[in-house]
């Protein structure tokens, strides 16, 4: 195998596309190269990402009826550390197009995989959505809207909802950025500390907007309940979250590499 293909394995979130070996390179060993630069990371983030929205789904349908958010909170936060920790090594362990988006501002993966990227971690959010549906009882489904965050009722909880979901997502895709890519603050406690913070956030936000902070993990239950109720707000929110997380490491907190200015 290539060194620069098993290099590209060690930096959990960091995905890179190139193609090692040269057009002289045999066939089969640019097949190969060719398989875990694009076809595996994408298998690896539509598995991840099917997980994540299983476990999430699953978690906030049992918490019917319960005051707190403490089990979805440790089900989505721990789900997310364990799956990065898995997986970071074959795909970044993203499993959130901000994430993603965020990461190629800030030069953690190239272009070409960034729409692959996003694209299969719909699906997986659609899948993941609908393997909770299976294993959950009908009536406990449809009254959680399959943890479609139905939490929002009124217009004049909006503002709440949009600022919350950016402001956490903002908290989430910093930390990633600052111990995944900035190479000052780089750690291979990643992982747990992501993980730490998705908790964190569903703690703080769960009864402001739901906290999803993941286009996907909303977008799945969605479909599968044809909830659409101010669904465009786990949209605008968490882009407009993690374009302010790479902003702020591009022009303030990365390291010399990534910052734009004052380099």
């Amino acid at each position: 195998m290539p060194s620069s293909v098993t290099e590209s394995k060690t930096e959990i979130f960091n995905v890179d596309d190139g193609v090692d070996g040269g057009e002289k390179a045999p066939a089969q060993n640019r097949m190969q190269v060719r398989f875990e630069r694009y076809l595996q990371p994408c298998l690896a983030e539509l598995f991840g990402t099917t997980l994540f929205v299983f476990v999430g789904c699953a978690s906030v349908i049992g918490n019917q009826g319960v005051e707190g958010a403490v089990q979805p909170a440790l089900a989505h936060g721990l789900a997310l550390g364990v799956l990065i920790a898995v997986l970071g090594e074959i795909s970044g362990g993203h499993f959130n197009p901000a994430v993603s988006l965020s990461l190629y501002l800030c030069g953690g993966m190239e272009l070409p995989l960034l729409g692959p990227y996003v694209v299969v971690q719909m699906l997986g959010g659609m899948i993941g959505a609908g393997l909770a549906k299976l294993m959950t009882p009908s009536d406990r489904y449809l009254n959680a809207t399959g943890a479609a965050f139905d939490i929002l009722k009124t217009e004049q909880q909006l503002p709440g909802a949009i600022f919350g979901e950016m402001a956490m997502t903002c908290l989430i895709t910093m930390v990633v950025l600052l111990v995944a890519v900035n190479t000052k603050t780089k750690t291979p406690l990643a992982p747990f500390l992501v993980g730490c913070t998705v908790i964190i956030n569903v703690l703080a936000g769960g009864d402001v907007s739901g906290t999803c902070l993941n286009p996907a993990r909303a977008f799945g239950p969605a479909v599968m309940t044809n909830y659409w109720t101010y669904h465009w707000v786990y949209w605008v929110g968490p882009i407009g979250g993690c374009l302010f997380a790479a902003a702020l490491l591009r022009l303030i907190l990365g390291d010399e590499k990534m910052r734009v200015i004052l380099k």
